[in-house]
């Protein structure tokens, strides 16, 4: 520790900071440094000059942001010389400002208005023409008036240090000067809206928001991210019962100071004129509007008499991953004591062969902050930067302190990160490649974790990547094996999972899993399963699984924010099993025209700013949150339409009166078990083959990934917004006589859809991206295996 003197006042600091670091940390009446560029996640630019100090023994100011603290230093930030310098700064600041205030969106929350309070004068003392700078096109979600603009290029080194994208720069010289994009395009990065936030005036405003609230007129309300399995903290702000627009919140040990785009302008769909506010009764296939106590009665009636005289196990429900852990308990708790094992919210997957040797929920086996700290982190099906953003973040900071990534895929993605190695192969041939390392290992002398592995993994001939992955799975150490969703949610999951914890054993790692929704963790805590209640233990006789209810074919589903066309793995499946229930009730926050053509009772349930509730993140954080804002129309609470519903089937223990009781009563069901990070290992009995023909690869592209981000408008008008289409490599399409602007028929099973054809080199041949989410694909069967294509004369 050194010896430094601020404003007469002495502190020991830590050697190597900067003066404006120590006066940040320091609380102890020494006012803050003015700032524009300076900011604490970003490199230092050093050029706005606002920082300007007096240091002792320096003939001229220092900036603040740029000098380290020395021993004996003694620092004056109030002094003459440094207002001076500051006031000084300042004005040449405002020589090209527009002065615009009363139509700025940042006005009220604009840095540059606050510091120039400060330091700035009354008068200026500039009469010549101001600059002004033609103001750039970034796309769907930020707007940009850039005459604002005073260069502190914090949105340049945001996308060159944290997003991993540089998309904005400096061009220009002097008074020349502009940030811009270096071709006319619109910006791509899933953490694009983070310039809105770090920029310190007008510049870069919400394009959603704009001109729609002042900021002092806006409420402040805490809550939790309802999209990904990291939990992003934010705030929502409200302006007479409206969410207005979304902010983060800080949280150093989750999303910092960051939020992703998906997270930030999905609220659009809060307000979107699809929101379902009434219940609403099908009589002789015309929709009613009715009132509660005759819709709750009805769905009691309903599943009462199916489970009196077919069995209750005709009655299923499927739950987003999405719904807070309150809504989720209840409903198996509801279910169940109606008789029902039949519950689920892996809606995505359909190989559930590995469910028994599953930990107490899958996640992470460390913290999101302990990512940053791996050797090696190997990701297997995984599309990290699209499927959790802040997660795929926390990656790269690994990547750029040393970590070796390397990466099995079927498909070549784009990361925002250095990768030492990767595999790009059919998503048919990934439980293979696995199998390779395996070998590699077992051929370097490292003993069998359980027997009959060596025997398994025999046959196969070890590419050049198993060895140069098993080889850094084998140095010195943290290794993490991460399973994306498209690892999650592939036809022989099992395979993978069991040869990744394998592998794991073999090399003294761990393996993680991202998986899908805010709140899949949750799920598996609260027995949103068909065979474990909220307890961790295996059901004697478990229920089924989401794929074995809609090939049942059963009597009866209850759908908690699902919409089972876009949300399962299998959709023409789904659709054709909701279609030939006898009773269909859908407790949901929209009106999906799809849902209701099957659906029996519409119950409008509220959205995560108009509930309580909790998410459970990755790494098993239980994270709650209150509604910022009151139910719209009649929605209501689903934890309290559950409560209800089950008070009118006259079962026992629902006498709840707040979203806290049902909390606390979870909390001492689970409160002696403890996260496992490993699977009870096992292997499998084979190794899948191959498919020799074309097959299907599938994923939930970022922004169709539930019903909230589907009916953000914004979002979806993003360049990054997928589209349904047939993406295949050119080798393909050459052998199959199809070019860029035709379309082609898509035969999978029973289904098939029209897709035009896109030409694209990140694609292995013989397989074909069909993505989910879409109404024009759910007409396919499962998201992987054979398919068939042929032209289209249409």
């Amino acid at each position: 520790m050194i010896e430094v003197e601020i404003d007469g006042k002495k502190f020991q600091v830590e050697p190597g900071k900067m003066i404006i670091e120590v006066a940040d940390q320091i609380d102890s009446g020494i006012g803050e440094i003015p700032r524009f560029c300076y900011h604490k996640k970003l490199s230092i630019a050093a050029n706005c000059r606002m920082c300007l100090v007096d240091v002792e023994k320096s003939g001229k100011p220092l900036p603040a942001c740029a000098t380290p603290v020395t021993d004996g230093m003694i620092v004056r930030t109030r002094s003459q010389k440094a207002r001076e310098a500051q006031k000084a700064v300042m004005e040449f600041l405002l020589i090209n400002h527009p002065l615009d205030c009363p139509i700025c969106d940042q006005g009220g929350e604009c840095e540059l208005q606050d510091v120039a309070m400060g330091y700035g004068q009354d008068i200026s003392r500039y009469n010549e023409g101001k600059r002004s700078v033609k103001d750039k096109n970034l796309g769907s979600l930020v707007a940009t008036e850039m005459t604002r603009c005073i260069h502190c290029t914090r949105c340049v080194r945001f996308g060159d240090e944290i997003a991993g994208m540089q998309e904005l720069g400096t061009i220009g010289r002097g008074e020349s000067t502009e940030i811009g994009t270096c071709v006319e395009r619109s910006l791509v990065s899933e953490l694009s809206g983070n310039i809105i936030d770090l920029c310190p005036v007008g510049a870069l405003t919400s394009k959603p928001f704009r001109f729609s609230a002042r900021a002092w007129e806006m409420e402040q309300a805490p809550s939790i991210a309802p999209h990904d399995c990291v939990g992003s903290n934010l705030n929502l702000h409200t302006l007479r019962q409206k969410v207005m627009r979304v902010v983060p919140r800080e949280n150093e040990s989750i999303n910092e100071t960051w939020l992703s785009d998906r997270d930030r302008f999905s609220y659009e769909a809060l307000s979107s004129d699809e929101r379902l506010l009434q219940p609403m009764i099908k009589e002789n296939d015309e929709w009613l509007v009715t009132d509660w106590p005759t819709a709750l009665t009805l769905v009691a009636e309903k599943l009462g008499k199916i489970a009196q005289e077919q069995g209750a196990n005709k009655i299923g429900a499927l739950l987003s991953p999405s719904s807070t852990i309150e809504e989720i308990y209840l409903s198996q708790k509801m279910l169940r004591k109606l008789g029902s094992n039949n519950i689920d919210h892996r809606l995505q997957q359909i190989d559930f062969s590995a469910q028994d040797s599953m930990p107490f929920y899958p996640g992470l086996p460390m913290s999101l902050e302990d990512i940053e700290t791996q050797n090696t982190l190997f990701l297997v099906g995984s599309h990290i930067n699209h499927e959790q953003p802040i997660a795929g973040y926390r990656v790269r900071k690994a990547a750029l302190l040393g970590c070796s990534v390397f990466v099995l895929n079927p498909a070549d993605y784009t990361f925002r990160f250095p990768v030492q190695d990767k595999c790009i192969v059919k998503p048919s041939a990934m439980p293979n490649v696995l199998a390779e390392v395996i070998k590699v290992l077992l051929e370097k002398g490292i003993e069998e974790p359980v027997a009959g592995l060596r025997e398994l993994v025999n046959a196969v001939q070890p590419s050049e990547f198993a060895h140069t992955l098993a080889a850094a799975l084998l140095t010195e150490g943290k290794k993490t094996i991460i399973l994306g969703a498209i690892a999650q949610n592939h036809s022989h999951a099992g395979h993978i999972k069991q040869l990744a914890d394998a592998l794991a054993k073999m090399t003294h790692g761990h393996v993680a899993f991202l998986t899908a929704g805010a709140n899949s963790a949750g799920a598996w805590i609260a027995g949103g399963i068909p065979h474990r209640g909220a307890n961790k233990k295996n059901l004697t006789h478990p229920g089924m699984n989401t794929q074995q209810m809609l090939e049942a074919r059963l009597s009866a589903y209850l759908l908690l924010n699902v919409e089972p066309g876009l949300d399962c793995a299998n959709p023409l499946l789904a659709n054709q099993a909701m279609s030939t229930a006898e009773f269909v009730v859908s407790i949901s926050p929209y009106f999906c025209h799809k849902v209701a053509s099957y659906s029996d009772v519409l119950l409008p349930s509220v959205p995560f700013s108009e509930t309580a509730g909790t998410f459970v993140n990755a790494e098993g954080k239980w994270q709650s949150f209150k509604g910022a804002v009151q139910p719209q129309g009649e929605a209501r609470p689903a934890w309290k339409i559950i409560r209800v519903l089950a008070n009118l089937l006259e079962l026992p223990e629902f006498d709840y009166q707040s979203c806290d009781e049902v909390y606390g009563e979870l909390m001492q069901k689970v409160a002696e078990n403890k996260a496992d990070s490993h699977f009870s290992l096992s292997i499998p009995s084979y190794l899948p083959q191959t498919i020799v023909g074309i097959e299907r690869l599938t994923e939930w592209p970022i922004y169709r990934a539930d019903s909230l981000v589907r009916r953000a408008p914004s979002l979806q008008e993003t360049v990054i917004n997928d589209s349904p289409v047939a993406r295949m490599s050119l080798d393909l399409a050459n052998r199959l006589q199809l070019s860029a602007d035709c379309h082609v028929i898509v035969k999978q099973g029973e289904g098939e859809a029209i897709l035009p054809v896109e030409l694209s080199d990140t694609i292995p041949d013989n397989t074909v991206y069909i993505p989910a989410g879409f109404g024009l694909t759910a007409e396919l069967a499962a998201p992987f295996g054979a398919i068939s294509i042929e032209r289209s004369d249409s």
